[in-house]
């Protein structure tokens, strides 16, 4: 049964001051992107030489003190590994009957294009509402949301048919959304409102509305036992912990830069965190957060623009996009080494791996394209227009128990 909502409207408390908020937000993305160009051209010789240095020999040393962030550790006498039901194969029976297809919502419009990534073929297009950032799974499996930013509305997509599935769900600034590891809650990122909202998943009804001391929230994961969450402030340069069992703010960490994507290492003790660039560094790249201290233990430098994060179907490997360096770069988890970089024609953002895991899925945010690249290779095998500006990219069906939303991040 396809998800509705049961409660009604949220108040009216946005209108003017909320729209020009997100306005505000809209011309803070493009004059950082500006910025961040900016500064590109002033380095592009120190990067050329660090991009020709991984392209020579596949891999360069870096600074880094958390040593077994990418390999099981054991709690007791037990393996963990946070991905271990996100292998190839690892298909629920709700998943099953889903459609193979690649949902890709346009941040410059108000739709979703449906690919075919067996033909790399746009089947269709609906419309959502203004300004979809992400396409989000549902905790249960059995929903996938597009998320109206502008249009403070939820579209319900039912994954067995790749087609809207009700009417919009009403819920203020949606800019991004995840679930609780225990199911209990979604968390509606409103990144213009700086507030992390609470809701019943499955209604959406309000429970309860967080503040956060920090600007442009955006991203999040979540701690392996399901406890905290760390999410990123990318206007502010810092980290936020919240602690979920009292639904308040634990802490924050100033990491600088403008961070992005923030991903769990399989064994549970380091968080990965994509940081656009870091002016002290003069480099992009992965910082690496002790998961128990809430504290920065190492960098890993990256082609530039460092952006999303995507652990691999063996869960070995972190495809790191690098939007404005048009590269994605590969790091090995269990050495956080690079491994490789990928050049891609264009500026790869958020996405998703394939359920097999021969294919890594990005949106091309600033060149109206989707690259669905060989993991094998690092091979761009297909470059398929769509749309002016496509974001949140959700590949679907995909491996593992539950989703913690965003474009499908499983466990």
């Amino acid at each position: 049964m396809m998800t509705r909502s049961t409660s009604a409207p949220d108040p009216p408390r946005m209108l003017k001051s909320a729209a020009a908020r997100r306005r505000q937000i809209r011309r803070r993305r493009v004059t950082a992107l500006a910025t961040l160009l900016a500064v590109i051209a002033a380095c592009v010789a120190a990067a050329m030489a660090l991009a020709n240095s991984d392209d020579s020999s596949g891999r360069h040393a870096v600074n880094r003190t958390a040593s077994t962030a990418g390999s099981a550790h054991r709690l007791g006498s037990a393996p963990v590994n946070i991905y271990s039901h996100t292998l190839t194969g690892m298909l629920t029976p709700v998943t099953r009957r889903a459609r193979y297809l690649v949902y890709v919502p346009d941040s410059q419009g108000s739709g979703v294009y449906v690919i075919n990534p067996t033909t790399f073929r746009v089947i269709r297009y609906f419309e959502t509402g203004a300004v979809v950032q992400h396409v989000v799974p549902a905790w249960d499996l059995r929903t996938l949301y597009a998320t109206n930013d502008v249009g403070n509305s939820l579209t319900p997509i039912n994954p067995d048919t790749g087609r809207p599935a009700g009417p919009n769900i009403p819920v203020a600034d949606p800019y991004n959304m995840y679930f609780t590891p225990d199911g209990r809650h979604a968390i509606v990122v409103e990144e213009s409102l700086q507030t992390l909202a609470f809701r019943d998943p499955h209604s959406f009804a309000p429970q309860k509305a967080l503040k956060v001391n920090c600007a442009g929230v955006d991203h999040m994961d979540f701690s392996a036992d399901g406890t905290y969450a760390v999410a990123s402030c990318e206007f502010s340069g810092q980290l936020v912990r919240i602690d979920l069992r009292t639904e308040t703010v634990s802490g924050y960490v100033h990491v600088g830069g403008s961070p992005q994507d923030v991903k769990l290492s399989p064994d549970g003790r380091t968080f990965y965190v994509a940081n656009r660039f870091l002016p002290a560094r003069r480099a992009s790249g992965v910082e690496l957060v002790d998961a128990s201290a809430f504290r920065l233990i190492g960098f890993i430098p990256t082609a530039l623009d460092a952006h999303g994060l995507y652990v691999s179907r063996n869960t070995r490997e972190l495809y790191v996009t690098n939007r404005a360096g048009g590269a994605i770069t590969v790091i090995d988890l269990a050495t956080n080494r690079v491994v490789a970089v990928w050049r891609i024609p264009g500026t790869p953002d958020m996405g998703g791996v394939s359920p097999d895991g021969g294919t890594l899925w990005v949106a091309g945010r600033y060149s109206s394209a989707v690259y669905a690249i060989s993991t094998r290779t690092g091979r761009v095998i297909a470059n398929i227009p769509v749309g002016v500006s496509p974001h949140g990219l959700c590949v679907w069906p995909q491996p593992g128990r539950y989703s913690t939303g965003h474009t499908g991040v499983m466990r």
